[in-house]
């Protein structure tokens, strides 16, 4: 479980595919840099890249390892990840610790395409189409994790919607540099989800 505050900002250092004759699926094996002292990471540990939970496979002092199967590959830009991309980080929680954010599961829904984005003196409007399947989770002043990053919704139209992210936002995160037409990992609310669900059933 993880809060959607970003605690470092990783870099790629290589990708590599492998077959995993147990699952007998392809896995992709990342390893990446990290200011982390990845020698407190236990094998194991699980770690939200871009809003992905993956598992720890290896690691040394200032970087781990992790490999993504062919579920995460295909409905999350892990696929499309290379040497040099940058990704969010945060490690999982442990009892005690500040809940910043919102409950995050690391279980990404799918991808949502950036339509555009509007630079102001004081924030940056992101604007959003999220998979059709999804959209009626997204509501106003609700929450979603977009590559990890907790955020409020302000707007909401149709499958479109936007969120606002304050200068901080911008400077420890991956998304300074982010432009119409990116791709990021969607995780809507968990609250959400079951509130839909429990009107379907009724």
């Amino acid at each position: 479980m993880f809060t959607g505050i970003v605690t470092d900002v990783g870099v790629i250092r290589s990708e590599a595919g492998r077959f995993d004759p147990a699952s007998k699926s392809n896995l992709k094996r990342l390893r990446i840099a990290t200011r982390y002292n990845a020698k407190t990471i236990d094998l194991g540990a699980s770690i939200m890249c871009n809003g992905i939970c993956l598992t720890v496979v290896a690691r040394d002092e200032d970087w781990f390892e992790v490999e993504a199967g062919p579920e995460t590959l295909k409905i999350t830009t892990a696929g499309e990840w290379k040497a040099n991309t940058k990704v969010n980080l945060e490690r999982s929680l442990k009892v005690g610790d500040e809940l910043g954010g919102h409950l995050v599961s690391g279980h990404v829904d799918g991808i949502a395409e950036v339509v555009s984005r509007e630079d102001f003196d004081q924030s940056s409007k992101i604007t959003l189409r999220a998979p059709d399947a999804f959209a009626r989770y997204i509501a106003v002043k609700g929450s979603v994790a977009l590559d990890g990053i907790s955020l409020t919704v302000n707007e909401v139209k149709g499958s479109e919607f936007s969120v606002h992210l304050i200068p901080h936002t911008l400077q420890v995160t991956n998304w300074n540099g982010l432009k119409g037409g990116d791709k990021v990992n969607l995780e809507v609310d968990q609250l959400a989800r079951y509130v839909a669900r429990l009107a379907e059933y009724r």
